[in-house]
């Protein structure tokens, strides 16, 4: 039976699956870490990327694949030279040296030009504002820039030789319009006017849309032989779990990893002249508004650290401490933050009093982050975005039943929590089977609809809230230490 891989190459790994092009089964898997990165500056060389994703599919020993797709971290530059060669190492996601650079541009423009043009307003975590910092920081790297990449695209490059990009990931990019479908080169302008900004970035291709046709070279290097593996165009790892999961409009994913992220499915594109939400399209065709906080589960890494506990001691401490804390409250930016956007922000706590527990502090944590995010889901909702389908926890922190208790109580909602842990590279894998799917001729009306339904993705625990917590008071105790 056929075989398709999916890709999720993050911050932290290279995660690989192979799945049945039928039944979505999970044949293997595989992974390997990348680099450590800590912000503010934080940078990765595209190879190690590349030697990860040989790493991890040579690990999972994958016969009989079809085909294969790249979901990637977003945001991150790529500037390659006239030979396809990295310049310097990519600027991710996380890196916030180009704060200044990401306010001098929405100075220039306003806020609300910003929003419509490109569906959000520059941050430092996007990836035009990271091209502001080359030219003012780095001009002769900057002098040398041929092509502008994300990592997914980078690697998708190293696949067929061709360099192209999905419109979810380009709309994380800050030049690129979800609502007009088209690159903005007259947005990259207000960096440097004498540009031809048009050549040095990649074809957007639909969703679906064959990339081309791995190179022997990578095949040969990947172990898989010489079979012709189709590649699909990939798109942004936010996107491909919202793939992985099977998510319709109107449905709300929070995401714990290194960061947060809080997003939902829209049939129309946003434009939120605050800040707070992104308007990123998706990978169906469709639009997927996002808000990023840049602390998740770091926070309560520190925190367990900090009191000397494992991971399972920390989730004791969580769950035998009264919702609420006893008023002790954290605001969790340890690392500066992104939403709001405080790049130079660092963490507090409010509500000390002598007789602070190990349990009050462990609870403030994991309440906290909640907290934030669920100021995500509150600014979706004040976008005009539609939140009132399931709600989905996913990532690292899904599998916290302190972080599901937490989350359920807070929003008093049934939390769904997917069974399967890996729902970027499962994405990856439903937008690879599709694509090649497609190209054997069958009929694409209906056929991501199909695959998703035949591979049962989505289903898992739901948790129920407790009614009882005062959810109201906690999330006020919240906002008054955080706007201190």
């Amino acid at each position: 039976m056929p075989l398709v891989i999916g890709i999720d190459s993050s911050t932290q790994s290279t995660k690989v699956e192979v799945r049945d092009v039928e039944t979505g089964e999970v044949r293997a898997a595989g992974r390997h870490a990348h680099p450590a990165t800590t912000p503010p500056r934080s940078e990765q060389d595209p190879q190690a990327w590349w030697d990860a994703l040989v790493q991890a599919v040579r690990a999972a020993e994958a016969d009989d694949v079809v085909a294969m797709a790249v979901a990637g971290q977003q945001h991150g530059m790529v500037a390659l030279d006239s030979d396809g060669h990295p310049i310097r190492p990519a600027k991710l996601w996380n890196d916030t040296e180009s704060a200044a650079e990401a306010e001098a541009l929405v100075d220039a423009l306003g806020a609300v030009a910003w929003a419509e043009a490109a569906g959000s307003v520059p941050l430092a975590a996007f990836t035009i504002s990271k091209v502001a910092w080359l030219k003012a920081h780095e001009p002769e790297n900057y002098a040398r820039v041929s092509s502008l990449l994300l990592p997914h695209d980078w690697l998708t490059f190293m696949l067929t030789g061709r360099m192209t990009t999905d419109r979810g990931d380009a709309s994380g990019t800050g030049y690129w319009s979800p609502a007009e479908g088209r690159w903005r080169p007259d947005l990259l302008r207000q960096i440097d006017a004498e540009r031809d900004w048009s050549a040095a970035l990649p074809l957007v291709l639909a969703p679906f849309e064959t990339a081309g046709v791995m190179q022997p070279a990578a095949a040969n290097a990947l172990g898989l032989g010489s079979g012709e593996v189709v590649v699909g165009p990939g798109t942004g790892d936010n996107m491909a779990a919202a793939l992985g999961i099977g998510l319709r409009p109107g449905d709300v994913v929070i995401s714990l990893g290194t960061s947060g992220t809080v997003y939902a499915v829209s049939d129309t594109p946003t434009a939120d002249a605050t800040g707070a939400v992104a308007g990123f399209a998706d990978a169906t065709g469709r639009y997927l508004p996002l808000v990023c906080t840049l602390n998740a589960m770091k926070v309560t890494d520190a925190v367990a650290r900090l009191l000397a506990v494992d991971h399972r001691s920390f989730e004791d401490l969580v769950m035998a401490t009264p919702a609420g804390a006893d008023g002790l409250v954290l605001v969790p930016y340890f690392d500066g933050e992104r939403t709001p956007n405080r790049p130079e922000a660092t963490g507090l706590l409010a509500g000390l009093r002598s007789g602070v527990s190990r349990g009050q502090l462990a609870r403030a944590a994991v309440e906290g982050v909640v907290c934030g995010l669920l100021d995500g889901l509150d600014a979706l909702g004040a976008a005009g975005v539609p939140t009132t389908g399931r709600l989905f926890l996913i990532g690292g922190g899904s599998r916290s039943g302190a972080f599901r208790r937490v989350v359920a109580d807070l929003t008093g909602r049934n939390v769904h929590v997917p069974d399967a842990d890996e729902h970027v590279a499962t994405g990856a894998c439903l937008q690879a089977a599709a694509v090649w799917r497609g190209r054997e001729g069958s009929p694409t009306d209906g056929l991501l609809s199909e695959l998703t339904a035949n591979w049962k993705l989505g289903g898992g625990t739901v948790v129920e809230p407790n009614m009882s917590v005062d959810r109201a008071a906690i999330r006020s105790s919240y906002r008054i230490a955080r706007d201190r």
